[in-house]
């Protein structure tokens, strides 16, 4: 637990991607099984226990602590573990801090009324920094800066180059912890695991922001063209070992999306667009937020937000892997496909005819559908290739100016949003760093600043007055107007009117644009 512990803290303050990936790397290394599979769960969010709730812990710091000074603790601080953490009374004990698997072990078998007095036991047996993880890892919140994806790059470090991430990630679904036959293969002690006929994640084909300069040097008798809608990527997977669905993280939101689960009588792997779609008319994305991130949903939900998939392509056919084939033979099969098995909430992305790129051009500045952001263009003799392969697919958006930032610091509003952390500083990559660029405080809903009030409570890192720093995770679709050079700012450049179009939930804070993007729209002329 101790290295565990070291772990956490030193994630927590390390800003940069790949001092985090070196970080996670040297405890995959070091610590012994089962730890360290143990604690790969918990970076990666796999555990959970049903039994170790924050309620529990807050009963038994108010049984411990002043009830004034804790409620005041816990406001300034806003981190609950963080709070317990550090308020905690010393007790005289000769234990030590119990083990990862300890701590897993008893957690899922002890009865829940003998839950208060183990964990009490291992708080006062711990320093603030181990009684920290310990906290965090009961409560399932690390708020570390690290996704699943970067935990699994770090254990594709470890292997020194002979597996690749993507291969990581079309094992992972089919394991569990502690993860020995992973690290095995990773240490060269093992064979490949075989998920045999589980429903495991395929990594998505993504694409690049179409520029000029590509644009020029596009043959448009190569392409195809789709619309680009406004909802999430997802990936449907069904195998006689079960059904899910994945967002392009690889986050399984099966439960929120039971009627598409219904709906998948199929043996395959499609990949597609989950919109809500009402009589065949795409909504808005805010109608689909009401259904992200949700456990369950209830039957108002299914009723109110209908959802369905848009199917762009086809990777497996049954248990035939047809990504090796080019896009135009996939689609060919992905019609056949349809027709025979035409399942339920599921329709085709329509394939946009067109002669030149002018043409092209004049279609998407003229779509007027709220939902559609722009197109998508993709060479018809491209196979299906994860990760972004260059020269193969674009995405080509359509005005207004838009780019994918990572939210940095936030701010109180003033008047009625006194109370709200409203005012939103953001930032892009230039090449490890994040770099502030702008700041919003409008373009969202009142759910909207209620969930991002929240976030900024739960993600806290630091304090400068009334500014608060948080992790470096959430990504923010900014909308604005123009990006015009300053002096006055570190990165070079500022944004006019920029507001949050969206909450990017879905999206990794390591796929947010960067400062070489933002700076090409200086001089761009549609940024005027």
């Amino acid at each position: 637990m101790i290295a565990f512990a070291a772990l956490l803290e030193r994630l927590a303050f390390t800003p940069g991607r790949n001092a985090k990936i070196a970080l996670l790397r040297r405890y995959f290394a070091t610590a012994p099984d089962p730890d360290r599979g143990i604690g790969l769960a918990a970076v990666t969010g796999e555990l959970t226990f049903a039994a170790a709730k924050p309620g529990l812990i807050r009963d038994l710091a108010a049984a411990r602590t002043d009830p004034e000074l804790f409620a005041w603790s816990y406001d300034y601080v806003g981190d609950l573990a963080e709070t317990v953490a550090l308020m905690w009374p010393e007790a005289p004990t000769d234990a030590g801090p119990p083990s990862l698997a300890d701590v897993v072990a008893t957690l899922n078998g002890a009865a829940r009324a003998e839950l208060p007095a183990i964990v009490a036991g291992w708080l006062d047996a711990s320093d603030p920094s181990v009684r920290l993880a310990l906290l965090k890892l009961i409560t399932g919140g690390l708020r570390v800066g690290v996704s699943a994806r970067l935990a699994k790059v770090a254990l594709a470090e470890m292997a020194e180059g002979r597996i690749a991430p993507d291969e990581i990630e079309e094992v992972w679904h089919a394991l569990g912890p502690p993860y020995a036959e992973l690290f095995a293969w990773i240490e060269g002690r093992g064979r490949r695991p075989d998920p045999a006929d589980a429903p495991v994640f395929r990594p998505p084909m993504l694409a690049h922001p179409l520029e000029d300069a590509d644009l020029a040097a596009l043959d448009a008798a190569a392409l195809r063209a789709e619309w680009k809608w406004d909802g999430i990527r997802v990936q449907l997977v069904a195998t006689d070992g079960g059904k899910r669905l994945y967002s392009r993280t690889a986050d399984d939101i099966s439960a929120a999306f039971p009627e598409i689960i219904e709906a998948m009588q199929f043996r395959g792997v499609l990949d597609g667009e989950l919109l809500v779609m009402r009589e065949g008319v795409v909504a808005p994305f805010a109608d689909l937020q009401q259904r992200l991130n949700r456990k369950s949903v209830t039957a108002k939900l299914l009723r109110e937000f209908p959802v369905a998939v848009r199917l762009y392509d086809l990777l497996f056919e049954g248990a035939e892997d047809i990504r090796p084939l080019p896009f135009d033979a996939r689609r060919a099969r992905l019609e056949a496909w349809m027709a025979r098995e035409r399942p339920a909430r599921m329709d085709l992305s329509a394939m946009i005819p067109f002669a030149a790129l002018d043409e092209l051009a004049a279609l998407r500045d003229g779509a007027r559908a709220a939902a559609i952001e722009g197109l998508m263009l993709k060479r018809g003799d491209a196979p299906y290739v994860p990760g972004r392969p260059k020269g193969l697919w674009w995405k080509w958006k359509r005005d207004p100016l838009t780019l994918d930032a990572v939210l940095m610091y936030a701010q109180r509003g003033h008047g009625k949003r006194s109370s709200f952390y409203s005012d939103f500083t953001f930032g892009v990559w230039r090449d490890t760093e994040l770099v502030p660029v702008g700041k919003a405080y409008f373009g969202f809903t009142d759910a909207e600043l209620a969930w991002l009030d929240r976030w900024v409570r739960n993600h806290t890192v630091a304090r400068f007055g009334p500014v608060r720093e948080v992790e470096k995770t959430l990504v923010l679709e900014v909308a604005f107007d123009a990006a015009q050079r300053s002096a006055r700012h570190r990165s070079g450049v500022a944004l006019r009117f920029p507001r949050i179009a969206r909450l990017r939930t879905d999206k990794p804070a390591a796929e947010a644009d960067t400062l070489e993007t933002v700076m090409r729209l200086v001089t761009a002329p549609s940024a005027a």
